[in-house]
Parts: C-alpha cells; structure tokens; sequence
C-alpha cells in the first residue's frame, strides 16, 4: 500500500482485495453488543501501514462538498456547512493529485467489495433478520461510502436512519486519542417518549461501529466542541437495493451527485 502513487490500475484493484480481506477480518473480530440495539464494535479496522497513509493523505478542504440531509440544517450562522463530504467513488476523487487518488480508490473499492458486504450481512444478522426477516441475506445491499469532515458546531439529535437504507456504518479517523468524547451516542426509547444516553462510541483512532437500520436504533452526536479542528470519519452505508424503485433511487443518486461534483469543480 506504500507505493499508491505507481500502481497500475490492475495493481490497486490487487491491493484493494488485499485491503477487503483484512477489513472482512477486522469485521469478524469485531465486538457484538446488544444494548441498547445490537451493533458492532471495531478497534482495528485498517493495517496499521494503511491507516497511517489515510491520515497522511487526507484531502484539502476545498476538495469536499456539503453534506445534505440532516445535517444541513446545522450549518453554523454565516452559512459555514459543518459537514462535508467526499464519495469515494472512482469518479469522484479522479480530480484529487495521484497519490491521495491512489490511495482513497484502494479505500473505497474495498469498502465497496462484496466480500465486506457479506462479512456485515453475516455478522449483522440479528438486526436485519430482525427487519427483514429470515430471508434478510437475499435483499440487496447497495454501499455508499463517504470521507466525512465534521468542523466545531456539528451536531445532530436523536434519531433512526431512513428506511431507504439498511446497514449504516461509521469508521473514526482522528490522529490520537485526545478526543474519544465525540462519538456517536446510541439512545433507548422509553415509553414515556425520552431517549436517554445508554452508550457512546469512543472517537478513537482506527475504530468505529455497524448496525442494521431500523425503527429502534436510535443515535446522535452532541456538538463537536472548539478543542477539535476537524472530526474525520468514513460513513459507509448500504442502501436497500430491492425492486425498481431503490434499485433505479441508488443508481440516480451516484449520478446526481457525480454531475454535482463536476459542475463545483469546473465553477
């Protein structure tokens, strides 16, 4: 993985099999909790040598986009968007300089293989199945993944992920352990209506969390407080990709997104 920057196309398609296998590993040891929904936990989800480049190589801030979605209506008062993305997607980071390009398309075509997808189908079993019941591997999984930069401000209330998605994953890249009280919070829904705290992931280096979506996974994340520059994380979601409909959804939303991204670039 060190050398990204001279690797042939067909020799980063090698190093992202290489990078998918230790990711479905990373994915089988991975800590299954049940409370106060069930979802994993990781601690080490990329070699040491690949995560130590995904720090080096981060892209510029002018290389992100807004974030739509909820966290839009949290852009701060003069307008600054408090989160941002990038697919990593081959189409989208072909405008990065060729190391970061090499090493972000490694990334998402790993994130993005059907090894790792079957890897969280199989070890996510009790929630999907809990979904979509005991035929929950035949419904199709479409990923999405995206580098995401959070800046101080950034927060989003308790709430459960859209229907249109099925696995929602969140892999934390901070550079030290200086700020693990940044994680995302997993909620209880009582009767009366309130969602007290009952869990909260450590934004620790190289680690992160899965869950099934569902009606009960309840989450949120307090404000990012001003000791942070930036809180980098890649969300990696799976979308339903099951009938017309979500099928022709997903493959419209890459697309939209691509001629959004080249429109930023070429203005």
């Amino acid at each position: 993985m060190d050398q990204t920057t001279t690797l042939s196309a067909y020799d980063r398609r090698r190093a992202a099999e290489r990078l998918a296998n230790f990711i479905v590993a990373s994915i089988d040891g991975a800590q299954a909790v049940e409370k106060p929904f069930f979802h994993l936990e990781f601690d080490r989800v990329f070699p040491d040598d690949v995560y130590a480049q995904i720090l080096t190589l981060m892209p510029e801030s002018g290389d992100y986009r807004p974030m739509h979605g909820r966290s839009k209506g949290h852009d701060l008062k003069d307008g600054t968007h408090t989160r941002v993305k990038i697919d990593l997607f081959p189409e989208y980071i072909r405008n990065l300089p060729p190391e970061k390009r090499g090493l972000w398309d490694v990334v998402g075509r790993a994130l993005c293989s059907e090894p790792v997808k079957q890897a969280f189908i199989r070890r996510l079993a009790p929630g999907l199945s809990k979904r979509f019941g005991v035929q929950f591997a035949k419904v199709g999984m479409y990923p999405i993944p995206i580098l995401t930069r959070d800046i101080p401000g950034y927060l989003i209330t308790p709430h459960t992920d859209t229907h249109w998605k099925g696995i929602t994953v969140q892999l934390y890249l901070p550079k030290d352990d200086a700020n693990t009280d940044i994680g995302t919070i997993f909620h209880e829904r009582l009767a009366d209506g309130s969602m007290p705290k009952k869990a909260q992931m450590r934004f620790a280096p190289n680690s992160g969390y899965a869950f099934a979506v569902a009606n009960d996974t309840w989450h949120s994340a307090d404000p990012v407080h001003d000791r942070v520059k930036t809180r980098d994380s890649i969300l990696l979601t799976y979308f339903v990709d099951q009938g017309a409909l979500k099928v022709l959804r997903n493959r419209g939303k890459r697309l939209g997104n691509f001629v959004l991204n080249e429109l930023r670039y070429r203005i």
